[in-house]
Order: structure tokens, then sequence, then C-alpha cells
């Protein structure tokens, strides 16, 4: 039989596979330093005039109070969390185990809503001693392993503000501390609505990082999700996309403001909630526009504090909470923010409930995976579910990072310490070859 002549020689459709690749490296946004590693599981902030280096742990200790008061025993979980009786004894131990080693996971010392307007050398001094106790906190290792500020939003009336505030906190820390940042550290810019004001943050840590000898690109930045316009743009694209464009590879979060932005499309205070169907649309369309470049979300807080002395309409809150947490997790979103160290260990409670429950199945199917690979590699045959595979690994990465699970939980699963660093299940089973 004669066989056709083909058109396709390598030397022929090399441009054209290597133009794909500029056109596939493009589309997926990569970011430098999202390779797999750790993120936090929340956002707890508070005003930066009340900020020092021992804030981490006195927030902790408040989070014990709130637990041996409203959630004292495994039954009390059962009860106010509904949570599995089976469980419950284990998620609370965890739970305390997690308050007394790491209670806060990420900080964000804020300018903003929790700060307020205050006249200009006020603020000026309060910048001033948060970047002092940060390079304390750094030298003392009191900070939580993620921390950042919050400015206000670039804003006509308030960016020189903005500005300001920017350079008086990084210039005075980069000075205590000899040009070294906290790990994690980021500056998260609120109320966001056109990549413009994106740009002219990028700018303005570039000219700070010139000013200091650091490596362009060294700081990060996190963007709120807060007007319809950070949403949708005027022809209709997918804002979130090209807000994290603009930040010019400095992008590692987006986190949704549900209050402003719901308020913004007049919704009417008494519907305002975290799972409003306008705030549950607008992740979906972040989470769509966001996914393949690493930059993760995050949720909103729960407005509603478990504090007073009523004890059934604290344990509504708890409750609240809890659910709250477990919705955005079956979402696909990891991560809220939250307003008071009470809701810590509902927060816990309710991840550590979530990778618990799924702990066995999800133990199962990885060792079927491994054994599966195994057996292709030694027949030089294809695994072809290794992105199922690699979303068991990313299971238990997460929940050992927020202390749900153990190293002896990952190594029933088959999971041996060397396996977890490489982070990524084709590399476990390249290394097993």
């Amino acid at each position: 039989m004669k066989h056709l002549r083909t058109v396709l020689e390598p030397e022929s459709i090399a441009p054209i596979l290597a133009a794909l690749a500029d056109a596939e490296d493009g589309f997926l946004l990569r970011h430098p330093g999202h390779g797999g590693e750790r993120r936090p599981v929340h956002v707890l902030y508070g005003g930066a005039h009340l900020f020092s280096s021992d804030t981490p742990s006195k927030l902790g200790t408040l989070a014990r109070k709130a637990l041996d008061s409203r959630l004292p025993d495994a039954a009390a979980l059962e009860r106010v969390l509904g949570i599995d009786p089976r469980l419950a004894g284990r998620v609370r131990e965890r739970v305390v185990e997690k308050l007394v080693r790491e209670p806060v996971e990420d900080f964000r010392i804020d300018f903003e809503d929790g700060y307020g307007p205050r006249p200009d050398a006020e603020e000026d001094a309060h910048a001033l001693g948060a970047a002092v106790e940060t390079a304390e906190g750094m030298r003392r290792g009191t900070l939580p392993p993620f921390i950042g500020i919050r400015i206000k939003p670039l804003t006509t009336e308030l960016s020189a503000r903005a500005a300001r505030t920017l350079d008086v906190y990084l210039s005075t820390l980069l000075a205590e501390v000899r040009g070294t940042l906290p790990k994690g550290f980021v500056v998260t810019l609120p109320k966001v609505a056109f990549p413009e004001q994106v740009l002219a943050l990028a700018d303005l840590l570039e000219r700070i990082e010139r000013a200091h000898v650091m490596r362009a690109g060294t700081i990060k930045v996190e963007l709120m999700l807060e007007t319809p316009q950070a949403l949708l743009s005027p022809d209709g694209s997918a804002a979130p996309r090209l807000l994290a464009e603009a930040a010019r590879g400095r992008c590692t979060a987006v986190h949704l403001g549900p209050f402003d932005l719901t308020s913004a499309l007049e919704v009417d205070a008494g519907s305002q909630a975290l799972d409003h169907p306008l705030c549950s649309w607008a992740l979906r369309l972040a989470a769509a526009a966001l996914g393949g470049t690493g930059i993760a979300l995050s949720d909103g807080p729960v407005p509603v504090i478990p504090l007073g002395d009523d004890p059934a309409a604290a344990e509504a809150a708890l409750a609240l909470h809890y659910r709250q947490v477990r919705r955005a997790l079956a979402d696909g979103v990891h991560r809220g923010w939250d307003l008071h160290p009470a809701q810590l260990p509902t927060r816990y409670a309710a991840l550590y409930a979530h990778y618990l429950e799924n702990l066995d199945a999800a133990s199962a199917r990885l060792k079927r995976f491994l054994e599966g690979a195994a057996k292709a590699v030694a027949s030089q045959t294809a695994f072809d579910d290794a992105a199922t595979a690699q979303g068991l690994l990313n299971f238990f990465s997460r929940g050992l990072a927020c202390g749900a699970l153990t190293p002896e939980d990952a190594a029933r699963a088959g999971l041996a310490p060397r396996d977890l660093a490489l982070r990524s299940f084709a590399a476990i089973v390249e290394a097993r070859r």
C-alpha cells in the first residue's frame, strides 16, 4: 500500500509548536512562587493602631478561652455544630492542639475598614509603629506564618494617603530588618475597580524595592473583589483576570468583599449574607477567570460574632460560622476572613471535620492510584487518571498544613514524607521508578 506523504515534518512544525507553547504560557498566566507551597486557611485582621509583636499570641489566648467557654467538650461540638459524634472528639483534640501551636495562620494589619479615617500625622505614627512591631515580631519569632498590611483603596480621594502609609510602613520595616520581609508577606488592596489601580500599586512597590535594593517583584499583593467593576469589565470580559495581569506577577490571591459588593448591587442590609447568590456567583466567576494561574481564592467574613451574655445567640453564631466555612469548602474555596479570635475554633473545627470525614475514602483511593501508577510504570503503559490522583495528594497536603491531618494519616494512605515534599503525583511516580 502506498503511504501518503506527510507535510508535517518536525522542522516544519517546530515554529507552530513553539507558538502554541508561548500561547499556553500566556493563557495560564503563570506566576512564580505558586508551586504547591503552603497557603493559609484564613485571614484574621485588626486595626493597625492595636498591632504589636505579641498580638498573635494574645489572639490565640482569646481563641482558646472562646473554645473552652462555648465548646467545652466533644458533646458540645456535636450539639452546637452538628459534627458526627464519631469524629467530634478527634476534631476537638486537633483544634486544641492548633490553638496552642499556631492559632493564627494569617494576619492583616489593617489601615482600612478596621482602622478608619484619621489625621495624617496619626496614621503616619501608626504606620511607623506597626512596622517597628512587625520587625520586633520577626526578631522574636512571634509572627504568624503569613502576615501583611491592608492599605486604603487607591481612589482619587484616598490614593495619596494609601501611598504614604505604604511607604512609611515598608521603608521603616525594611530599615529595621535590613531589607528582609517576613515570610508570606503581602499588601492587600481593597475596593479594586479597574486595572489602573493595580498597576499603580505595582509601580509603587517597584519604586520601594529599587530604593531598598530588593529584587523586583519581591513584594506580593492580594486584591479584594468588592465592586461590580472588579467582576465584569465595561466590555463584558471577566475583570479578575485583567486585575491579576495588572499586578505583573505579584498577585497571590483575590478575596471576596461580600458586603461592599452586595451593597453596590442594591441588596439591602436585611438580605446581605456571605452565601447570597451574588457572592456565590462572584466567587465562581473569579474561579473560572483565574483557573490555572495559581492565584488563590478567599471567601469573605461572617459578621455575626459569638460574643455576649446570651448563650443561645452565641451558639447560633458559632453554628452559622461553621456552616459558612463548610459551604465554602464544598465550593472549593479553602480560605476565608475572620473578624474575631472567637471565630477561630469554628474555623478549624469546620476544616478538620471536612478532612476527617473524607479521610478514609481519600486514603483508600490514593492507595489504589499509587498502586495503579506503579503497575503502569512497570508495564510501560500510561496512567490516565493522574489529575484525580493529584487532587487527592492536594487533599493530604492541605490537611497536613492546617493541622487537620497528621503524618500518620498520610502514611496510612501510602505517602512517605519524601512524597509529600515533592507535591506532585507525577513526581512521586517518577521517583518510585
